[in-house]
């Protein structure tokens, strides 16, 4: 067989063989200001050939889209799309550097949602109906159906209502990955039927995404692999704050309130909360599961160790070195693994039902456990605030992670008097922990929570211009959260005026 021969083989839907089409002439099927909805989940499944076709196209003519994926997209796709005026909107979650530099300058207007929700803002009308779909696909079955590659995000709901649907398909992809995915469309408000999964390992929908075929109009075909994941080795910080996690939960077992099975556990994208989770293989625990968004490199590192049975998320994103070996060993995998689309993973009635332990990342936290996991100094939007809002919310456990300081001769403080900006209130927080210590923070009053936030999180350098401004704001000013508002933000201040938050 030519390697003709077997692209054409993903294609089992022979009316769809005529529909073969370049990425450069799926580009010219987008009108302007369309309103665009594309695979895509933290670098996994995304369009790798269409967006980045549509971005040259765009270099050249005056078009632009509005854009909604699932999250984050590899490659530079974002980045050529904003360089070259490409997008209108964007939408509910990113992470690219270029991208941020349009968005916090206001050319490209970024709508940031919590992940379970983009679709349900959809089907209420809430924000522009998606008219054109692009998709990647291992490949094609024989009702013209898409069977899915690395993520599925908010593909599911797209096929269902772009009326033009352009399909990808991934010969990079092998077929053995056929299988692991569990789509579903759940139905409009008020009369939504319950999510039927009781345990991480449940099904409750199909293993391809269901669409109409008479709107597919093109596919193109690809052999571009996913973006790999850059995660450094976890350094001292890192390995002190997962080493707090787990002592914490060992105490946790030995209270009686949970084995050493834990509960199902959720982790945030990035190196800290990949870092955290690596430590598992480490403790005592085992058969451990995990219903999350993202499937990272400790999810499988916890599985080849024995560690770990089973993993739900919507996408997978790893290094390229757990890439090739997922991929080359991937049935060794295939039995423990589930892919969904992102709101059942992030569904709060799932997430409140298995009772998850989420772990999320911080950009900082307040001395009353209010955190920031979005905006730097208050004004500029670093990525999003993804997931981690559906699972705090409704975790059994809500922790945030992140190092106490940071930077040469640590100049920033994560811990503060007041946060910059609000993502994930003090009522959604229940641990914080960063490499100097944990607070546990269930039960507590604000003034409690103070107290043990400043004397466990918070960095030597700062504790006691911390504890000095808690002190006089009880005395001087008293109330239930006590607060100097004239120097709330001054440790801000005093880094946009100096460089260091350092008194």
């Amino acid at each position: 067989m030519t390697k003709e021969d077997s692209r054409i083989e993903r294609i089992k839907y022979a009316p769809y063989r005529e529909r073969i089409i370049a990425a450069e002439q799926a580009a010219l099927l987008i009108h302007d200001q369309a309103v665009v909805g594309a695979s895509g989940f933290t670098k996994a499944g995304d369009s790798k050939s269409v967006l980045p076709a549509f971005a040259q196209r765009a270099a050249k003519e005056n078009v632009a889209i509005t854009l909604i994926t699932g999250a984050s997209l590899g490659q530079t796709t974002d980045a050529d799309l904003a360089t070259n005026n490409a997008l209108i909107r964007r939408m509910p979650f990113q992470a690219d550097a270029v991208l941020r530099k349009t968005i916090n300058s206001g050319q490209v207007k970024y709508i940031d949602q919590h992940l379970s929700e983009t679709i349900e803002q959809l089907q209420e009308k809430h924000i522009p109906q998606v008219e054109i779909a692009i998709i990647e696909a291992t490949y094609i079955n024989e009702e013209g159906f898409i069977i899915p590659t690395t993520s599925i995000g908010n593909s599911a709901y797209f096929a269902s209502v772009a009326k033009k649907i352009i399909i990808e398909v991934n010969t990079a992809i092998p077929l053995s990955i056929e299988g692991i995915h569990d789509n579903c469309v759940p139905k409009k408000q008020p009369r939504r039927e319950i999510i039927p999964i009781h345990t991480v390992e449940d099904k409750i929908g199909e293993s391809f995404i269901r669409l109409n075929p008479k709107n597919v109009v093109g596919v193109v075909f690809s052999s571009i692999e996913d973006t790999p994941a850059l995660l450094p080795e976890p350094d001292h910080k890192t390995s002190a704050i997962s080493q707090h996690l787990l002592n914490f939960f060992e105490e946790e077992v030995k209270k009686g309130k949970l084995t050493y099975a834990l509960l199902p556990l959720q982790a945030g994208i990035g190196k800290v909360a990949n870092a955290v989770l690596t430590g598992f293989k480490h403790g005592p625990f085992e058969n451990l599961t995990m219903y999350s968004e993202v499937l990272q490199d400790s999810t499988f590192d916890l599985i080849d160790a024995g560690k770990m049975t089973f993993a739900s998320g919507s996408s997978i994103t790893v290094t390229e070195e757990c890439y090739n070996r997922l991929l080359e060993n991937f049935d060794q995998y295939k039995d423990k693994l589930v892919l969904r689309p992102q709101n059942i993973s992030n569904a709060p009635e799932v997430i409140r039902r298995l009772g998850i332990i989420a772990i999320n990342t911080a950009i900082e936290f307040d001395i009353y456990g209010n955190v920031n996991s979005t905006h730097i100094g208050g004004n500029k939007m670093m990525n999003g605030i993804g997931g981690s809002g559906d699972f705090a919310r409704n975790a059994y456990l809500s922790i945030f992670v992140t190092q106490a300081a940071s930077k040469d001769n640590n100049v920033i403080s994560h811990v503060l008097p007041m946060v910059s900006h609000v993502d994930h209130t003090e009522h959604d927080v229940d641990i914080l922990v960063t490499d100097i210590g944990l607070a546990d923070l269930r039960g507590l009053s604000p003034r409690e929570r103070a107290e043990v936030i400043i004397e466990n999180c918070a960095h030597p350098d700062y504790r006691d211009e911390l504890r000095d401004y808690f002190d006089r704001a009880v005395k001087e000013v008293g109330g239930h959260t006590p607060h100097i508002l004239e120097e709330a933000y001054k440790f801000h201040i005093r880094f946009k005026n100096t460089g260091s938050m350092k008194s």
